[in-house]
């Protein structure tokens, strides 16, 4: 399942991960090569990564081609936390045989998670993520606050920081009113088919779904739980590998400056927000 909770409150509020029975058999993992970047990316973390496509696969391909190397994607089921998953997929290698990575997208750029991890460097934030509300403008035509969620019927994600937020607001006064679904995007579709009120997820996903349907208005709600300002999404290498980093962040940079990055973006309906 999606986006278990994790083990800190800042992991919490700062990942959106998938978790899932298990990673890859060890066979399946791509064979090293020297001309090849080995990249992980999460499973079921739409529109970012998803069966091999989405954000984070398309900036993958777009990196290694900077660097003139052949991609190899490592999708990945993630760990019960974050630590996991640069153990897993960056440092060390699953127990399995599946990784490590040379670099892992989507890695949040928090001073406490660096501080857990002295094996690895994260580096190159790309993209700010942030919670939002998105509400049905039929169903609730206006919005002054959380009281206009009053009787409405909710969507989020199950075990997701949406659900976290939404099912203890108010010392738990909307319990009873939210709906979970596996993931956020079933949650999304049912709000355009009319049988929920509002959804609680990420602005991605919201962007990826909606496409900015002036009938699906969003709003950006004071939830204690959740950092105003959103946070940011960045890479991870093993703390050695100084001279990727140095690469993987110049093309980066080219990326942003020339407009390639807000163009990746853009193919899934997401707006990109700058660090």
């Amino acid at each position: 399942m999606r986006n278990r909770l994790r083990t800190t409150v800042s992991a919490l509020l700062l990942c959106a991960a998938a978790v899932h029975p298990g990673l890859l058999r060890a066979a399946d993992a791509p064979a090293a090569r020297a001309d090849t970047l080995k990249v992980a990316v999460y499973n079921e973390l739409a529109p970012f990564s998803d069966k091999g496509q989405g954000i984070d696969a398309d900036l993958a391909a777009a990196l290694a081609k900077k660097l003139g190397l052949t991609l190899s994607l490592l999708p990945f089921n993630a760990g019960d936390d974050l630590n996991d998953d640069l153990r897993n997929m960056v440092w060390k290698g699953h127990y399995l045989g599946y990784g490590p990575a040379d670099v892992m997208l989507h890695v949040p750029v928090d001073r406490m998670l660096m501080n857990a991890n002295p094996q690895v460097t994260i580096f190159a934030p790309y993209h700010v993520e942030s919670v939002r509300l998105v509400r049905s403008a039929h169903s609730i035509p206006s919005f002054d606050g959380v009281d206009a969620l009053a009787g409405k019927r909710i969507g989020v994600e199950k075990v997701s920081i949406s659900g976290m937020v939404m099912l203890g607001e108010g010392n738990g006064r909307f319990r009873d009113q939210v709906h979970i679904y596996p993931t956020a995007t079933e949650a999304l579709q049912q709000l355009k088919g009319g049988q929920l009120d509002a959804v609680l997820a990420t602005r991605s996903e919201i962007e990826s779904v909606l496409r900015g349907d002036p009938a699906f208005p969003v709003q950006d709600v004071p939830f204690e739980r959740l950092p105003r300002a959103g946070w940011a999404i960045g890479m991870a290498v093993k703390k050695d590998n100084v001279e990727l980093a140095r690469r993987l962040q110049a093309a980066l940079n080219e990326m942003a400056a020339d407009g390639e990055l807000k163009a990746v973006f853009a193919k899934y309906g997401v707006q990109v927000v700058k660090p």
